[in-house]
């Protein structure tokens, strides 16, 4: 199947377009959002082929990926097909509804739109159960992640966490809880947008172990596999993928009990909990005592390869797209 999708989310486009199909990704010349094409710090397969978007019109395409409101003008503009109508679509939603928590209705759902025939597609149960979907043909096909393999030694004595942008997204990504954190355990940010959370951490007279910008996945794998555990400090976001590759990568889980996080950790591969101070406690226990961080550790990575696989990702994808396709 020869399959249209933007690169947006670079983890989840990792997992998605190491499958049987041909994946066509736009380029624009700027390399912007409209067309940002292959991944700089991913090796993504030969079939993930970049297109610049004047020459769409000339792909013989089987069905498109939207994860954008902007993607339905992009892809009639450029292809000259109506997503739905001409082309048979899917629409991907990554996120949690931005608010009101559970009375936001999701564009694809409302009234008029559905006629299009275009597949809702939920990445997790949560958001499903959180969007008003409206009108809307609703499916999940939860994460699945390439297993990047057992990396944890545990050697430096702190905590990780990966957060892209998280002055931007303060609450959302629970940045002020970083900084709290942070002022009682060593702590090391991993991430885009790492100079302004210096800046902000600075301010505040607080000072993390170590912030490390934007590291192509191999580096970032390699980096957090020496950490004690892993922090996973967002309030309200879907479920990150970079919590579901520490998991793999046999980390130890801190994390707040929101959104999907309940359920992709369980008790015995960390702390899912609201109580910071329990949080705390259970952070300065594993400093003393690397042989339980271990060992829930490696229960933090034998659920994720049973329930977010890589293989039972891509057989989930194949099974919509053919329905949807056919």
């Amino acid at each position: 199947m020869r399959i249209l999708v933007w690169h947006v989310h670079g983890s989840w486009t990792n997992s998605f377009v190491r499958g049987v199909h041909d994946y066509v990704l736009p380029v624009t010349p700027e390399r912007g959002t409209e067309g940002l094409g292959r991944a700089r710090t991913w090796d993504w397969p030969a079939a993930a082929r970049e297109v610049p978007v004047g020459l769409l019109r000339g792909e013989p395409l089987d069905l498109v990926v939207l994860q954008r409101q902007e993607e339905l003008d992009w892809c009639r503009r450029w292809t000259g097909l109506e997503p739905g109508i001409d082309l048979p679509a899917v629409y991907v939603e990554h996120n949690a509804p931005p608010g009101p928590a559970v009375a936001t209705p999701h564009p694809v759902g409302a009234p008029g739109c559905r006629p299009r025939g275009i597949r809702l597609v939920h990445v997790t149960r949560f958001n499903a159960l959180a969007w008003d979907n409206g009108e809307a043909e609703v499916a999940v096909v939860e994460h699945g992640i390439p297993d990047p393999g057992l990396r944890w030694t545990g050697t430096d004595p702190s905590l990780a966490a990966v957060v892209n942008e998280p002055v931007r997204r303060w609450r959302v990504a629970g940045t002020d809880l970083l900084l709290d954190v942070a002022s009682r355990v060593a702590t090391h940010v991993y991430g885009m947008g790492m100079p302004a959370l210096q800046n902000a951490a600075e301010r505040a007279g607080v000072g993390f172990a170590g912030l490390h910008d934007d590291l192509p996945q191999s580096d970032l794998h390699a980096a957090l596999g020496r950490h004690r555990g892993y922090l996973h400090p967002y309030r309200w976001t879907s479920l990150g993928l970079a919590l579901l590759e520490a998991m793999a990568l046999g980390m130890p889980v801190l994390a707040l009990a929101t959104t999907e996080v309940p359920r992709a950790v369980p008790r015995e591969a960390g702390l899912v909990t609201c109580d910071l101070t329990a949080l705390h406690e259970r952070a300065q226990q594993w400093l003393v005592d690397p042989a339980a961080a271990r060992d829930q550790g490696l229960a933090a990575r034998e659920h994720v390869l049973e329930h977010y696989g890589h293989q039972r990702f891509l057989h989930d994808w194949d099974e919509l797209l053919e329905e949807v396709a056919s």
